[in-house]
């Protein structure tokens, strides 16, 4: 339930170490149980945001707030207790031999008892429907389930708070969309809040609630998915497109002249609106 804010980013600037601006002027609250995303193209400055909103890059003027408190000031175990971050390759995040003795080491960590932590373990297995593999090796698992056991080890430790870098990537199209169902379901069963940094425009339809556009640096827009795509001109700007559809059904109403009231965005909203649109013309 979405009822409060989560993370609240005030970031004036960060500047790379030969004085390039990287982020400047970056405004953007994050509400408890929300799926927010952070669409860019490739070189917007997407993952040095979400490391920031982690405490992994702490030398930058401005504020990141986790529950109201100083990410600067917290110990990385208390940021760590409620917030992780899923990196876009996983071989760069797991290490173990085993799937369980992966997921195991973060509440192994965090100081708990062996039978809890095996509690743990199997609970995060099981929510990222990866529950019979605890005795498989790493290196045996294709790529989405060693995405899936990235995001299962920081569930074993109670993150209330997901970052996630283009966690589609590298995943085939039934690949994209279960990783998204599995991310949509642990956002409103689990209560999970999301913040997934992507390029996928397709996707973000079907699956967010809130998106914030990042183009060199800075955040030039934000809202819902209807209130962010708007046309296709100023989408080229920031080096992205409109979704498929929407792009089509744009096209049919500025160009050919269809009575489109709005610009929909999945399949299913233009479907629905065709049809009405048919459906008044046979009374006409």
């Amino acid at each position: 339930m979405v009822d409060s804010i989560k993370l609240s980013i005030d970031l004036d600037t960060f500047k790379y170490p030969d004085g390039t601006a990287a982020l400047s002027n970056i405004r953007l609250d994050v509400a408890t149980g929300e799926f927010t995303g952070i669409l860019g193209a490739n070189g917007s400055g997407k993952t040095t945001l979400l490391k920031i909103m982690d405490g992994l890059i702490k030398d930058y003027a401005g504020k990141v707030l986790l529950d109201g408190e100083d990410v600067k000031k917290l110990h990385p175990r208390d940021i760590y207790r409620k917030m992780g971050l899923v990196f876009q390759n996983p071989d760069d995040q797991l290490f173990a031999h085993t799937v369980f003795e992966d997921v195991a080491f973060g509440p192994r960590n965090m100081g708990f008892a062996e039978d809890e932590v095996k509690r743990l373990v199997e609970n995060a297995l099981a929510n990222v429907e990866m529950a019979e593999y605890g005795g498989k090796g790493i290196h045996n698992l294709s790529y989405g389930q060693k995405k899936r056991i990235c995001i299962a080890g920081l569930l074993a430790m109670g993150h209330e708070v997901l970052l996630l870098d283009e966690p589609t990537a590298g995943l085939d199209p039934m690949g994209e969309y279960r990783m998204m169902d599995l991310l949509m379901r642990l956002n409103r069963e689990e209560g999970v809040t999301i913040v997934m940094a992507t390029h996928s425009v397709d996707l973000v339809p079907l699956f967010l609630n809130r998106l914030h556009i990042l183009s060199r640096g800075r955040l030039v827009r934000g809202g819902t998915p209807e209130e962010v795509f708007t046309a296709p001109a100023e989408m080229e700007n920031v080096k992205l497109r409109l979704p498929h559809i929407a792009e089509l059904i744009h096209r049919l109403k500025h160009d050919d002249g269809m009575p489109f009231g709005r610009v929909p965005l999945t399949i299913g909203e233009a479907r629905r609106d065709i049809v009405e649109m048919m459906q008044k013309r046979s009374f006409e």
